[in-house]
């Protein structure tokens, strides 16, 4: 199968050229590679890719205006931040012989070169405290089917993605939680996650960084819930907005003494649940500290944003 890989970008910089020296080293020979940059630009290996200019605009958009001009079977969508493992997609594309499959998707792991507080950032995302069954986003876990999963690498059939019209949606993130909902809910097809077709995603350090994307997630997310419950109407996504109103309304109930125990105790389970995660997957005492506080503000943050979402009556991206 011929795979066109899809990378939009705002502007030439160093995560897009380690993306395209990656990709041109996969273990595939049938593919081509396609870079939506806002405006030209003039990255290394410019003979060996295409770059197609695209104005200023949301990475599913982008991924929109070249549905005609890509050669592939197959679309690859790969965020500039990200880079494959070499065997990308030669094990994407064993998935594609059932043809029931209609897009298949893999874990976005954290790069060993990454910063300190980029790899917090990672380890928060990794955590179960914080992602639940969704750790298979962020560490491998076993193969399976899903009905939601993010673009940043995910590759699905051209003509399935035309059927659909594309992403065909203003939202940002969360265009790719609209294709997946018409695949597999429209559709009836299916979308496999499989463990071997892995990249490695450059996160967002700790704070501000990693927080600012925890609050666009979780607003859209909350929003989602309203407009497209088949696939976000679920309670994993409800739990930090629960333990921010738990906290709350527990500070009102504290001078009760069977209440202020229960709530002390709930809020010490959690510290301890949290102490455990935290400071058993690594063995650096100040990433230890950064995930710890890191997962608290990350709940929080999603907690407070998810409620303000759910409550919206229009996002600004609409």
């Amino acid at each position: 199968m011929n795979v066109s890989i899809l990378i939009p970008v705002k502007k030439d910089n160093k995560y897009l050229r380690e993306c395209i020296e990656n990709c041109l080293a996969l273990e595939y020979s049938d593919f081509e590679i396609i870079v939506l940059p806002d405006e030209d630009i003039n990255p290394p290996y410019k003979d060996r890719i295409r770059v197609i200019p695209t104005g200023s605009t949301n990475p599913g958009k982008k991924r929109d205006m070249v549905i005609k001009d890509s050669k592939g079977e197959i679309l690859a969508f790969l965020d500039d931040d990200a880079f494959p493992k070499r065997d990308w997609l030669m094990s994407a594309i064993r998935n594609f012989d059932d043809k029931n499959v209609a897009a298949v998707c893999g874990p976005a792991v954290t790069p060993e070169n990454d910063t300190l507080n980029q790899k917090a950032s990672g380890l928060v995302y990794s955590s179960k405290l914080v992602s639940g069954r969704h750790i298979r986003r962020y560490a491998p876990q076993d193969k399976c089917e899903v009905d939601d999963y993010p673009s940043c690498n995910f590759l699905v059939r051209k003509e399935i993605f035309k059927q659909l019209g594309g992403f065909d949606t203003n939202f940002w993130p969360g265009e790719d939680t609209i294709l997946c909902l018409k695949i597999t809910k429209e559709l009836k097809k299916k979308i496999v996650y499989d463990p071997a077709v892995l990249v490695y995603h450059h996160r967002r350090p700790l704070f501000l960084p990693h927080l600012r994307q925890i609050k666009s997630y979780a607003l859209h997310r909350g929003y989602f819930v309203k407009r497209f419950p088949a696939t976000s109407l679920k309670f994993s996504y409800f739990i930090p907005t629960i333990f921010v109103f738990g906290l709350i309304s527990g500070l009102f109930l504290i001078f009760m003494p069977a209440a202020k125990f229960l709530y002390l105790g709930i809020i010490g389970l959690y510290l301890i649940l949290n102490f455990f995660d935290s400071f058993v997957r690594q063995d650096s005492l100040r990433l230890r500290v950064l995930v710890f506080f890191g997962i608290m503000l990350t709940h929080l943050t999603y907690g407070v944003y998810f409620i303000k979402g759910l409550f919206s009556r229009r996002l600004s991206d609409e």
